[in-house]
């Protein structure tokens, strides 16, 4: 049975004293919650400081990118053996703002997703489509390309050891937020193509989390479709009270 995952993701926000109190809080709302795994992914400069103070707890944490190389000349780059350095379990991969700000692509994004297990991490790799591709009817399209191109570098089997996250581009930041429905058809699809790939056992163990727009009163429901498996989380992150709420509707969907 896969067990459900919820990961923050910080973003560009944070500094030390608000990360300290933060991750206090977290640590204290969180102790012997079981059914659910925890993980925040923090900018690189706060991951010694996440380390620390989350050392010997259940919340893991990572990063929120990395390099496809491991190393040389790339100036101002980050590669997957330093994050292993800093005891990071999770790295998100392909996040919709670093394929729309940043310029990153289906081939580089799975040259990310190699160098990460590469590293012994564990990728959450994001899909999703913009507004204008779902409103065109290629939301399917979009995201089947975007994890082909992983199964074409990695191997479908590379998926066992990974997480998924489907993020609609049109609901992050926007406070928009698809519907459970919505959310849980292209849930489906991604078993379904992952199935296709590599097989129902594979399918059927890889968590697939929600990321657009989750907010504790909205977790519930969306974590109660049969192949939503937590979230990646955004603003709500940020605030502990929201954060271990989602977490604990996360919780009571693997007890």
């Amino acid at each position: 049975m896969r067990q459900p995952l919820v990961a923050g993701n910080w973003k560009m926000h944070g500094t030390l004293a608000t990360n300290q109190r933060l991750l206090e809080a977290l640590k204290a709302g969180l102790a012997g919650l079981a059914g659910v795994q925890v993980a925040v992914c923090v900018p690189f400069p706060y991951l010694a400081q996440a380390g620390q103070a989350l050392a010997g707890t259940g919340i893991g944490w990572g990063a929120q990118t990395l390099s496809e190389h491991d190393t040389g000349a790339y100036t101002g780059e980050v590669s997957g053996p330093m994050l292993r350095d800093f005891g990071c379990r999770y790295v998100i991969v392909g996040h919709s703002e670093r394929r729309s700000l940043f310029g990153e692509r289906d081939p580089q994004v799975a040259a990310k997703f190699v160098a990460a297990q590469r590293a012994g991490l564990t990728p959450i790799l994001c899909v999703g489509e913009t507004l204008a591709e779902r409103e065109a009817g290629a939301t399917e399209a979009v995201v089947a390309s975007q994890l082909d191109a992983v199964i074409a570098a990695a191997g479908a089997q590379a998926l066992a050891q990974a997480v998924v996250a489907y993020e609609p581009v049109w609901a992050i930041g926007t406070g928009r937020t698809a519907t459970p429905s919505q959310a849980q058809a292209v849930h489906e699809f991604i078993r379904a193509r992952l199935a296709t790939a590599g097989g129902a056992a594979l399918a059927g163990g890889v968590a697939i989390l929600y990321g657009g727009s989750v907010k504790a009163a909205n977790a519930g429901e969306l974590f109660r479709q049969p192949d939503v498996d937590g979230g990646l989380i955004g603003g709500a992150s940020l605030v502990a009270e929201d954060f271990i709420a989602i977490c604990r509707a996360a919780a009571a969907k693997g007890a």
